[in-house]
């Protein structure tokens, strides 16, 4: 887990005048897989650059620590709360204490289902639906429209897991050929993706008929690679291998042919982000309630 930055000035000016820093309370999901960590980390270099004094609190999948983190923020009367969502539901009644406090709320990479849109300010993310689209577009074209598919999923409930199946799921509808034949949940870590695949391949005879392995991120792909390799399987050759992240780690099992495509999700968001939320400090404002992050599909050489 990383540590809270203090507030760091960034001009002689600003601190020979008595100005404050901004203060943001921000609520990280945990540190599952390699992108989180990253993500993290690039909020809180990103806020030491910036001057902002950023109050970090990482909830470890648990929602209930999530909402005791708010709650702490909401007590310490900060300028602005982020949150990255563990779970899409279950965040009305938070949401409306802050609000009655006058602290407004943004929500960074995953969304959340509430009735009353106006409890947050905006979200600034990338879009999970496009990136389950890219992903089932690739293997579209690389299966040719024919293949039988096993299904890593995210953490259940998460909005990562929800709209990246139903991006995948919207370009499968369009192949008669292409369909899902086994789905399970590794919760975004590299050894629940091994297990996952431990299992499918006891359950599919070593994967025979199966023609590619959809994760919705990388650990649990690399995961899956783990256990096919075990195996005696050669993943990416064998099997067609696509998922979502792209951090190092599968960088290097594309350039080994071991991967075939990853979808990047950045990490490095912070330079979105906090600028959203510091100007509207200054001058609050409707803004649209998603600001989309742009992603990019990375394909292995040959493929």
């Amino acid at each position: 887990m990383y540590k809270t930055f203090a507030a760091v000035f960034l001009g002689v000016s600003l601190a020979a005048s008595g100005a404050s820093a901004v203060t943001i309370g921000f609520s990280q999901v945990g540190d599952e897989g390699d992108w989180r960590p990253a993500f993290s980390k690039d909020m809180q270099e990103e806020a030491k650059k910036m001057g902002i004094d950023l109050k970090f609190a990482d909830a470890q999948g648990k929602q209930e620590d999530q909402l005791k983190a708010v709650r702490a923020f909401i007590a310490q009367r900060v300028d602005a709360i982020v949150i990255a969502p563990v779970v899409v539901t279950g965040w009305d009644q938070v949401l409306k204490e802050a609000k009655r406090a006058n602290i407004p709320v943004f929500l960074a990479d995953r969304d959340v289902d509430v009735t009353d849109k106006s409890l947050y300010v905006t979200r600034i993310s990338a879009d999970f639906s496009l990136e389950g689209k890219l992903a089932g577009a690739w293997l579209a074209q690389a299966s040719k429209g024919t293949c039988d598919v096993v299904e890593l999923q995210g953490t259940v409930g998460s909005a990562p897991a929800i709209e990246r199946k139903k991006g995948f799921e919207a370009v499968l509808s369009q192949f008669p050929g292409m369909k899902i034949v086994k789905t399970q949940s590794g919760d975004f870590t590299t050894e629940g993706g091994k297990k996952v695949m431990e299992a499918f391949i006891k359950a599919t005879d070593n994967l025979k008929g199966i023609c590619a392995s959809f994760a919705h991120n990388d650990n649990m792909q690399l995961g899956a690679i783990q256990a096919m390799k075990e195996a005696g399987l050669k993943p990416g050759k064998d099997v067609l291998m696509v998922s979502v992240d792209y951090v190092p780690a599968m960088k290097a099992a594309l350039a080994k042919g071991e991967a075939n495509a990853s979808v990047e999700l950045r990490s490095a968001i912070g330079k979105y982000i906090y600028p959203v939320v510091t100007d509207y400090l200054k001058n609050p404002k409707e803004l649209p309630k998603w600001i989309v992050i742009p992603s990019d599909l990375h394909v292995a050489a040959g493929n």
